[in-house]
């Protein structure tokens, strides 16, 4: 290239540079809007209390929509797992939410095995997401993430300490899901014994090792109002689809003959801190955590079952691809043995018939000399018997004609 080129080409670079401004950038960003508003975002909550704690009424509050959810009964066997998915649209976002609520937990007398259905339901869902991914011919892009992003755990507002079904249950769940306990019902107590109930109960967890879900801190623009509302924990709330006119607007509160206890003031609950942190803030980041934390931690443990160990330097494609070529050339050794064992075992029977064979074929050699022997015999027997015969004829025959010849000879006498 010619000095007079290269300066050509330097105008065009610098006419070029000055063309693409936040008005005319290079290209139309137009598609990637509708691409991302086009996008369906999935997000599951599973909610875990008692019958009657008030899980539905916040679902509804917290989505500021009436889910129509039928009341439970008291009087169930056994706990189980009633999921319902609803589409919900904000502006131009779309959310395919699924709330999946634990029905029964608590009211048995034997509640020893309450965790077991809430454990399998995870899992199960844990297992589907195993299952897409092992496949040849997978599409993750279009398959519907059903595992659990996050658990409302609702802690009845006893103001005393954690029951011990609920402590149970949490330290089953806290390797699988991401926990967020809430204290229900949190008008029924005072604000001082509130404070006090609060961290009563994150001393207790603390101390039985159960750990609960903490707001990120590692992003510096949510980072101080992260470690702000982990220090809030559990989140005191009031859920209501009520509203009360306070003032000059109309508010969602529960009405009270003593006063009105408003959803959205901070100063009566924590139910806003609860909705920036669950729906606004962190939802990303508590999906992100059920992929790479839990389920990652079910695959391992999945993996290691089925005979996979961890290596660093293989992907989990490689390492897959890596343990069915090893299985395949086991199961080549293992024809080969049988192959082989198979010919040994065919050698050996024919040797076998051989061997049977032979002596069937002597001991038939055998009979048939034995045969042949007492064949002769016989026959030496009747030709003796013959000559005896023979004998006995002639002798009879002489002995008629020697009575016939002296019956003769009387007669002529006689004359």
């Amino acid at each position: 290239m010619t000095a007079e080129e290269m300066g050509k080409r330097v105008k065009e670079i610098d006419l070029l540079e000055e063309s693409v401004t936040p008005e005319s950038p290079l290209f139309d960003t137009t598609w990637l809007e509708k691409q991302f508003y086009k996008k369906q975002y999935v997000f599951n909550i599973m909610c875990v209390g008692e019958t009657g704690i008030g899980k539905s009424t916040l679902m509804d509050t917290l989505f500021n929509t009436n889910f129509d959810s039928k009341p439970s009964s008291h009087n169930l066997p056994g706990v189980k797992l009633k999921a319902n998915t609803y589409e919900l649209q904000e502006s131009n976002v779309k959310l395919k939410l699924t709330v999946i609520d634990s029905v029964g937990y608590g009211d048995q007398i034997d509640k020893s095995d309450s965790y077991k259905p809430i454990i399998d339901y995870i899992d199960s869902h844990f297992e589907a997401y195993l299952q897409e991914e092992l496949k040849v011919k997978r599409s993750l892009h279009a398959y519907h993430d059903s595992r659990i992003h996050a658990c409302l755990f609702f802690l009845a507002p006893t103001g005393h300490s954690l029951k011990s079904l609920d402590m149970v249950t949490m330290q089953k769940l806290d390797s699988k899901v991401n926990i967020i306990p809430v204290i229900a019902k949190a008008d029924t107590i005072t604000k001082a014994e509130l404070q006090k109930f609060k961290i009563k109960l994150m001393n207790e967890l603390i101390s039985n090792g159960i750990h609960i879900y903490q707001f990120p801190t590692d992003d510096e623009t949510v980072a101080e109002m992260n470690s702000t509302m982990n220090n809030h924990l559990p989140f005191a709330i009031v859920g209501s689809m009520d509203e009360v006119k306070v003032g000059n607007k109309m508010v969602k509160a529960r009405q009270y003959p003593w006063g009105t206890v408003q959803v959205e003031n901070e100063n009566h609950c924590d139910f806003v801190k609860l909705r920036e942190m669950l729906i606004r803030t962190n939802m990303q980041d508590m999906i992100d955590t059920t992929h790479y934390k839990h389920y990652e931690l079910y695959r391992c443990n999945k993996m290691k079952d089925m005979g996979f160990t961890d290596n660093d330097n293989m992907s989990f494609s490689e390492s897959y691809e890596h343990k069915r070529q090893q299985l395949t050339s086991e199961l080549q050794k293992k024809e080969e043995e049988m192959k082989q064992m198979f010919v040994v075992r065919v050698k050996e029977k024919e040797s076998e018939l051989r061997e049977a064979e032979k002596a069937l074929h002597a001991k038939f050699e055998t009979l048939k000399k034995q045969h042949a022997e007492e064949k002769k015999q016989l026959e030496e027997k009747k030709r003796a018997l013959e000559d005896q015969i023979n004998l006995f004829q002639k002798r009879k025959e002489q002995a008629q004609a020697m009575a016939l010849q002296q019956s003769t000879l009387s007669k002529k006498g006689k004359k």
